[in-house]
């Protein structure tokens, strides 16, 4: 996860590293994002999961990210918690470790899901033949497996990396905090856990522009041509899921880009104190930021799918609906919900 304490601060009083308004502000923000984030994340997960026809290839992978975005939450008070009084720590070095891991491994599963999804839609799109036959459910349930192992394993050295330490010639009571240990930070391990970060990161990035470019590409030489209406309506819902998908995709990048500029200064400032303060001030920035990429997928999804509104309408039992009405695959305002022609 993002936040790893510096031992600049070593005064055996709790202190506070920011303003009380700033910390009120955040808080409140952060708590509004948890309501949001909670309903909307588990309603996503409700609606794919208690439909048929909401059970497409893609709306697994969406499925999964709302799952990882969840589990993100249930972590918030503790990191409020820290926010306020990041020493003592009095929860335990298990618990200090534990809900840090969790971060770690749903941010790396949404970013492996989100590329994921991404190469499935350039398949779907660019060779949809051969797509319809290689990519089923069944596939891409393994696939999301494979990928939640793989978060697991890459976030694994957390567990070493991190635990309550309290600084030498102090009472533990006074000075327990839950941060990077000594033997993180001395041999090393630490910084190569953030290299790993920043490759979890730059790596997607770099490649989600490569293939949405290559999506754009061949949908703008297939409009030229002169094509069917059958491939015509493809097309446009196409378009569609690629321009919610490239939102979500978007709103990732724009979400977790101060994290790591937050993390190069604070690596400067261990070094030097010149960006000590402007470090402080970016990881706050990223803290708010990594609770509203976990919340804002379902407010995009509600906005830009009609279909999305619909099951989640019929799903509370607030619009009486036809049951096939709503889910058939020409409906033009549901542009990442309509991927149901997969075999299983």
């Amino acid at each position: 996860m993002y936040s790893y304490s510096s031992n600049n601060f070593s005064k055996p009083e709790p202190i506070l590293l920011f303003p009380v308004p700033v910390l009120t502000g955040t808080t409140i923000t952060c708590i509004f994002l948890f309501v949001i984030g909670i309903f909307g994340n588990l309603m996503t997960m409700l609606v794919v999961s208690r439909y048929k026809e909401m059970k497409t290839t893609t709306n697994l992978y969406l499925s999964s990210m709302a799952l990882s975005d969840l589990l993100i939450f249930l972590c918030m008070p503790l990191d409020l918690y820290r926010l306020w009084q990041f020493k003592p720590w009095n929860f335990g070095n298990i618990l200090c470790k534990l809900f840090q891991f969790i971060g770690e491994c749903c941010t790396y599963s949404t970013v492996l899901n989100i590329t994921a999804l991404s190469v499935e839609r350039y398949f779907a799109i660019c060779f949809p033949l051969k797509a319809k036959v290689v990519i089923t459910k069944g596939r891409v349930k393994m696939v999301i497996a494979v990928l939640w192992a793989v978060s697991i394993v890459s976030a694994g050295p957390i567990f070493v990396l991190v635990g309550v330490e309290h600084d030498n010639g102090t009472n533990p009571l006074d000075t327990n905090e839950c941060r990077a240990t000594e033997y993180a930070i001395k041999s090393g391990l630490l910084t190569i856990m953030f290299w790993t970060s920043s490759v979890f990161f730059f790596l997607p990035v770099f490649c989600l522009t490569v293939l949405y470019s290559l999506i754009g590409r061949k949908l703008w030489r297939r409009n030229r041509d002169t094509i069917g209406p059958h491939i015509s309506m493809r097309d446009k819902h196409n378009k569609k899921t690629v321009k919610m998908l490239a939102v979500v995709v978007f709103a990732f990048i724009l979400c977790w880009l101060p994290f790591h500029v937050g993390r190069y200064l604070f690596s400067k400032s261990s070094e030097a104190g010149t960006f000590d303060l402007i470090s402080q001030y970016c990881n706050l920035l990223s803290f708010v930021l990594f609770y509203l990429s976990a919340a804002i997928n379902p407010i995009l999804y509600n906005i830009m799918s009609k279909k999305y509104r619909i099951a989640a309408c019929r799903l509370f039992r607030l619009k009486r609906t036809s049951r096939k009405a709503p889910y058939m695959a020409n409906d033009e305002g549901s542009p990442a919900w309509t991927e149901s022609n997969v075999s299983t």
